[in-house]
């Protein structure tokens, strides 16, 4: 039995600085009215301490325990995550290209008595991230692997630079590196209407430092980030130790499942629920990826 199958929300979550059950109060609209503000603005927020410290250890000592089940594989990919041979022009952003060894632990082989997992399929937690994206419901992915994951990045490894296919991403730091595993942000690089490669191009080239940004996160720090807009990274883990993230997907649409393609690049598997949804995908908008 989990550590955590007997505890309320209220003793996992310092909900005396996030009323998740109380958005109506005062301190329960600071938090969101300051959440949404920097969304807006940055594309980003973070939620210090978001996990009481006292299960801070039971965060990271449940994540360790599953990171050993996720998939690894090493792949040269894009920005875009699309076929690295795509027909580009010469200058194109797409063409350069990355070696990505970070790797993924499943929705389906985290245990559903975790705290990620708790957390996750919470009403009053989806309720509040919803509130904090200016949304009026958030549904849970119906993939059966994503949707909720661990993201395992070892040293000497990392996630290079990327775009999110889906628009709203949530994610906590599990476990931290010993060292290197930052997150490297590019506030709204672009937008649902303009892809803006020149900027891209420079982050990639390494002349765009006035783009980015980096965060420095703690274990059991909630951050809320638009990954569909804004370029992001972790950068190279270095020491001993891997760092380790779970990632919260949601959808303003019920019933998402991911592409055939992106679920075995991920996880190195597909289910019939994939192949079944393939080509009932609808785009929200008309970039790249």
């Amino acid at each position: 039995m989990s550590t955590l199958e007997a505890v309320t929300l209220d003793q996992v979550v310092d909900t005396a600085r996030y009323p998740l059950s109380e958005l109506e109060g005062a301190e329960g609209h600071a938090v969101v009215s300051r959440a949404r503000r920097e969304l807006s603005t940055v594309g980003c927020t973070v939620l210090p301490d978001f996990i009481r410290p006292s299960l801070r250890d039971v965060l990271r000592q449940e994540c360790s325990a599953i990171a050993p089940r996720a998939h690894f594989d090493t792949e040269t990919v894009n920005v875009y995550n699309i076929p690295v041979d795509s027909a580009l022009p010469e200058d194109h952003p797409g063409r350069h290209t990355f070696e990505r060894g970070n790797a993924f632990v499943a929705r389906d082989r985290i245990p559903a008595g975790s705290l990620i997992s708790r957390l996750y399929s919470h009403t009053a937690f989806q309720s509040f991230v919803a509130r904090c994206f200016g949304l009026p419901q958030l549904h849970e992915l119906a993939d059966p692997l994503s949707g909720l994951v661990l993201n395992v990045v070892e040293p000497g490894m990392e996630h290079p630079w990327h775009f999110d296919t889906n628009e709203f991403t949530v994610s906590m730091l599990t476990q931290d590196a010993q060292s290197g595993g930052v997150f490297e942000y590019c506030p709204n690089i672009r937008s649902a209407q303009d892809e803006r490669f020149d900027d891209v191009r420079d982050v990639l080239d390494g002349r765009g430092e006035r783009l980015v940004r980096s965060l420095s996160l703690q274990p059991g720090d909630l951050q809320l980030f638009k990954g569909r807009y804004s370029l992001h990274r972790v950068s190279p883990v270095r020491g001993d130790i891997a760092r380790h993230s779970a990632i919260f997907a949601y959808s303003e649409r019920p019933g998402v499942i991911g592409s055939v393609a992106r679920t075995r690049q991920l996880f190195g598997r597909v289910l019939p629920e994939h192949v079944a949804a393939e080509g009932r995908a609808v785009r929200g908008d008309r970039l790249l990826d």
